[in-house]
C-alpha cells in the first residue's frame, strides 16, 4: 500500500511546534547522542559524560518524548540507534560543528580580527576562481581570516555538514539537493599528462589507444575523474591498465611523470599552469566522456555571515 501523504495541517503542526521543541531541548541531550555517536553504546557514552546509565536513559526518553521519535532500539543486551536516531545524531554533529565555528570566529574578534571564513574546494577551480575569490575576499575584509581546505567532493560534504565549512566547492548527489544550495560554476575539463622528455610529449595528435601500453596514475576509485577513464576504457574494451599507482595528489603525480614515461590525468585548468613552467607536456588526446559541473555547495539551514556572503558573490562573479 503506498505510503499517505502528509497533509498540510500535520505539516504546519510539526512547523508550530518548533519553538517548543527547543523549550525542550537541553544541551545536555546533545552531548549525549553524540558521545552515544562517538562510542558506539550508551553506557560508554554516560560514562564520558559523568552520568550513571539510569540517568542516561531517562534523558533519551525525554528527548524522545520531546521529538515523538524513537531513537534507540533494543539489540540483545545493548542498544543502538533507530534511523530516526542516526537522523538525529547527523543533525547534532552539524549543530556541534556550528558551536565550533562560533567559538573559532569569537576567538578571533576577540584577538582583534575580523572572524573567519571556511572555504573548502577541490583542485579544478583552485588556480582561477577560487584565487580570484579569494582575494576578492581580502581586499573587502582585510583583517578577515580564511580557512582553505582541499579535498575530494565527498569529504567536502561531510566537514560542510559537521559544520567546518561555510562554503564546498565541488560536486553534488542529487539526494542531498534538497538540503544544500548549489549553484553551478563550470564543467571540469581533463588533461592526459605526461613528463616533458616522455615519447609522445611532442606528438600532434595521439590517440587513446596509443597510451595504454604505458603505466598510468589516476585517482581512487569512487572519485569522478577515475570514473570518467574508467568509460574511456570500457569504451575501448579495453580493461583498467595493470600496476597502476592510485593517488589524489596532483604534486605526486607531477612528480611521477616527470621521472618516468608514465602517464597521469588532472583538471585542464591544473595542468595548463603546470604546462606554462615547463613542468609536465598536456598530450593531445581528447577524453570522450565528461565530468559533472562542480559548483558552491552551501547548507539551507544555516545562515552565511557577511564575508562569507560576499566570497560567495566573488566566486560567482556577481
Amino acid at each position: 500500500m503506498p505510503a499517505t501523504p502528509r497533509s498540510p495541517s500535520r505539516t504546519s503542526s510539526r512547523t508550530s511546534s518548533i519553538p517548543q521543541l527547543l523549550n525542550r531541548l537541553r544541551m545536555r541531550q546533545v552531548a549525549l547522542i553524540l558521545a552515544v555517536g562517538e562510542h558506539g553504546t550508551l553506557r560508554k557514552a554516560s560514562a564520558e559524560l559523568g552520568m550513571t546509565q539510569p540517568a542516561a536513559t531517562k534523558m533519551i526518553q525525554e528527548l524522545e518524548s520531546a521529538l515523538g521519535q524513537r531513537l534507540f532500539e533494543r539489540v540483545g543486551r545493548g542498544q543502538k540507534l533507530t534511523p530516526a536516531g542516526d537522523s538525529v545524531l547527523r543533525y547534532f554533529r552539524g549543530m556541534r560543528g556550528s558551536v565550533e565555528s562560533m567559538t573559532r570566529e569569537l576567538a578571533e574578534l576577540e584577538l582583534g580580527g575580523s572572524g573567519r571564513v571556511s572555504v573548502g574546494s577541490i583542485m579544478a577551480p583552485s588556480p582561477n576562481l577560487l584565487t580570484h575569490a579569494i582575494i576578492a575576499l581580502k581586499k573587502a575584509y582585510p583583517l578577515m581570516s580564511v580557512d582553505i581546505t582541499m579535498d575530494t567532493s565527498d569529504r567536502l560534504f561531510e566537514l560542510l555538514r559537521e559544520g567546518r565549512l561555510d562554503v564546498a566547492i565541488g560536486r553534488i548527489r542529487d539526494e542531498h539537493r534538497a538540503d544544500y544550495a548549489f549553484a553551478p560554476l563550470e564543467n571540469e575539463a581533463l588533461a592526459l599528462v605526461v613528463g616533458v622528455q616522455h615519447p609522445l610529449a611532442k606528438k600532434r595528435a595521439v590517440k587513446f589507444a596509443d597510451l595504454l601500453g604505458y603505466g598510468w596514475i589516476l585517482q581512487p576509485h569512487g572519485s569522478p575523474m577515475r570514473e570518467v577513464l574508467e568509460q574511456e576504457f570500457r569504451m575501448l574494451q579495453t580493461p583498467s591498465p595493470k600496476g597502476l599507482i592510485e593517488t589524489a595528489s596532483i604534486l605526486t603525480t607531477t612528480n611521477l611523470i616527470a621521472e618516468t614515461d608514465m602517464v597521469g590525468v588532472m583538471p585542464l585548468s591544473i595542468a595548463g599552469t603546470y604546462a606554462k613552467h615547463g613542468l609536465l607536456a598536456i598530450l593531445p588526446c581528447r577524453i570522450q566522456h565528461k565530468m559533472e559541473a562542480f559548483g558552491s555547495i552551501t547548507r539551507k539551514d544555516r545562515p552565511l555571515s557577511e564575508a562569507a556572503g560576499f566570497f560567495l558573490s566573488a566566486l560567482h562573479g556577481r
